[in-house]
């Protein structure tokens, strides 16, 4: 692990109020990352693994708590602040990809980067080079409708890295995948990991889970197990 970490979660409290019922998601969570590892957040479902990423990332907001990523508190930004900076610092990566269906590969890899504020060259330069860097150099100009299932999600992971994140957050990312492009897409982004990229992954899939290189165990919206896998 880094001298500085990445991620410093501290004492981190998400509650859901539905009518007369109290959810308690994460209850008072700490959780560090160093720049460069591999986490991957395992439980059962309502353990609380995808509140976790949205309120460490700052998608959700928090009740209590604090949250640095890359030394910067982020619930403690205004909304347009903190967007901006997810927008230059974080990556995300879903199960249902979330790709446009009427833009190309390049498109989509290039729309998050015009909205901030990066030139159309320079957006198209960077989204051939990460298209390119994920093996799909060849399908700049297909739309969403014809690539595989396996090849979307490489599009999503392309726009994931376009910004040049410091993290990159992956939501079951290979969900909806057979085990063989499942074990391509982990394939790549362990590559990725390997180069560098600090990658933290929630998924069901604990044969997914043991490929990272830290496999922490969430229960009741409390982390149980934090091991190193490798």
């Amino acid at each position: 692990m880094a001298d500085r970490p990445i991620l410093d979660a501290r004492k981190v409290v998400k509650t859901y109020h539905t009518g007369a019922v109290d959810v308690h998601a994460l209850r008072g969570l700490d959780l560090v990352v160093g720049a460069g590892e591999m986490v991957a957040v395992v439980g059962p479902s309502g353990s609380g693994k995808t509140t976790l990423l949205n309120c460490l990332s700052g998608l959700d907001e928090i009740d209590e708590g604090e949250v640095f990523i890359a030394g910067e508190e982020i619930h403690s930004m205004p909304d347009r602040v903190r967007t901006s900076f997810r927008g230059r610092e974080m990556g995300f990566v879903f199960q249902a990809f979330n790709l446009i269906q009427v833009f190309t590969a390049a498109e989509n890899v290039e729309l998050p980067l015009l909205l901030n504020g990066v030139s159309p060259k320079e957006a198209r330069r960077r989204g051939e080079a990460v298209l390119e860097l994920v093996g799909l150099g060849h399908r700049l100009g297909h739309r969403p409708p014809e690539l595989s299932g396996g090849e979307q999600q490489r599009v999503a992971i392309a726009r994931a890295l376009a910004a040049e994140p410091s993290i990159v957050w992956a939501d079951e990312p290979t969900g909806n995948l057979d085990s063989v492009t499942a074990e391509q897409v982990m394939s790549l982004l362990r590559r990725l990991n390997g180069d560098g990229l600090t990658v933290i992954l929630v998924t069901h899939d604990l044969a997914i889970a043991r490929t990272a290189s830290r496999l922490v165990s969430m229960h009741d919206g409390q982390i149980v197990g934090d091991e190193p896998q490798r």
